[in-house]
């Protein structure tokens, strides 16, 4: 049986959400590898729509186990408040599992984000504001706090106090903030042991149990493939690797026991936050996307940019990700254009480019080369195979696969559960 990565292979936003609920049924856990809850996830079951930010998808599925593994980190009020959200709605959220490994996002976390992002003016990357950069930040330069950690109020103590001590002399000094106490948040997060206690296992453990006993392991990205922090478009990316080989590193269970890598594609493109966007359209294109896409992010709340789908980006995510399939999302958004324009190429500097330039200046002076595609009328919301698409919408799907260098294994022709057409198995 297999363990499956599922993945972002744009900015993000793509609808992995929906592409982990058709999988649910058949899977035995959902894993979220890295990033915190900067990441947004919309699944619609029925006449019910959930947003998620820092759960799998997963918890919606019953007999599935949800689980937060070691890459991400975890804001515990966050996830709290969304889980008694879903308890609240009827879904039962006793299976989730946390890494103890797993690093907290803490309150000062969260100030540094925001006074950061203000000092940077122009210069600002667009973050979030809820502490995923400077928690991350701390992983790294090893002052981080852990889940584990909130158990041990010793521990906890003296490495708040180690973390404090440079980040208060930071905040007054070049922010003119007032320091945050330490008493302060190391009561905050003592206060949160008991009602995490329970949750909290040795996952990596777990997970390749799970595997070797042949049970179906999904491994869920937040982001996309060109915010990852190291083949993203850096630095307007997120402080973690959200493409394949994050799966790894963020759960502990080894690359030779991955056996599928599915792309999630939407039918055209979207971003949020600052950065280069070569096919990002300024016009009632742009905000007719916009509008009947609902493109606005389920964390944050701000507007995508949207632009035309772009093959460059698709080639580029399946092979910095190995994928191997593309589950293509939001075709129906589509329906109504007379003639879609698609991005093929770059042009750099008076030169054709058909691959993702390495170079930041380069991609930053990215020109779109559009092959335009015919457009279709025909609602396709009900369509329940391939060949019950307009033959037009046939075509866009075929020269899109083509393009990107994977199989479209599956397409969403609409936002709900049932609205999904499966033209290959995941399993």
């Amino acid at each position: 049986m297999p363990a499956l990565v599922l993945l972002g292979a744009q900015w993000g936003d793509e609808g992995k959400g929906k592409a982990t609920d058709l999988l649910g049924g058949s899977v035995d856990y959902v894993v979220r590898y890295q990033g915190g809850n900067n990441a947004g996830h919309t699944v619609v079951v029925g006449d019910q729509k959930y947003a998620l930010h820092l759960l799998p998808s997963g918890i919606l599925s019953p007999g599935c186990t949800p689980v937060i593994g070691n890459g991400v980190v975890v804001d515990p009020a966050v996830l709290l408040s969304e889980l008694s959200g879903l308890n609240a709605r009827g879904i039962d959220t006793s299976k989730l599992l946390i890494s103890g490994n797993a690093h907290l996002i803490t309150p000062y976390h969260t100030t540094l984000d925001k006074v950061t992002e203000r000092f940077l003016g122009k210069r600002k990357i667009g973050t979030t504001g809820r502490g995923i950069g400077p928690a991350y930040a701390d992983k790294i330069n090893r002052v981080g706090i852990r889940v584990q950690d909130i158990f041990d109020e010793s521990i906890l103590r003296q490495k708040v106090e180690a973390a404090l001590d440079f980040k208060n002399q930071v905040l007054a000094k070049l922010y003119n903030r007032r320091a945050i106490a330490i008493e302060q948040v190391v009561e905050e997060l003592l206060g949160y042991a008991d009602q995490l206690r329970g949750f909290v296992a040795d996952t990596t453990l777990i997970l390749n149990d799970a595997i070797d006993e042949g049970k179906v392991v999904l491994f869920e990205g937040g982001q996309g493939t060109l915010l990852d922090v190291d083949h993203g478009t850096y630095p307007f990316v997120t402080s973690s690797n959200p493409t394949a080989g994050g799966a790894c590193t963020g759960t502990g269970v080894g690359p030779t026991k991955v056996n599928r890598v599915i792309g999630i594609l939407k039918a055209y493109t979207t971003r949020v936050g600052a950065g280069p966007f070569p096919t990002e359209l300024l016009d009632e294109d742009g905000d007719k996307l916009r509008t009947i896409g609902g493109e606005r992010g389920v964390t944050t709340g701000r507007d995508r940019r949207c632009g035309w789908f772009d093959a460059v980006i698709a080639r580029y995510a399946t092979r910095v990700n190995g994928l191997t399939d593309f589950f293509l999302t939001k075709l129906d958004v589509l329906t109504g254009w007379e003639r879609i324009p698609v991005c093929v190429a770059y042009e750099i500097d008076g030169k054709r480019v058909d691959e993702l330039p390495y170079s930041q200046t380069d991609f930053h002076h990215a020109k779109p080369i559009y092959e335009t595609l015919p457009g279709w009328s025909e609602d396709i919301t009900q369509a329940k195979s391939f060949d019950q698409l307009p033959k037009n919408a046939q075509k866009y799907v075929q020269a899109l696969e083509e393009m990107s260098g994977a199989p479209i294994s599956a397409i969403g022709v609409g936002p709900g559960r049932d609205e999904t057409i499966q033209i290959n198995s995941f399993l």
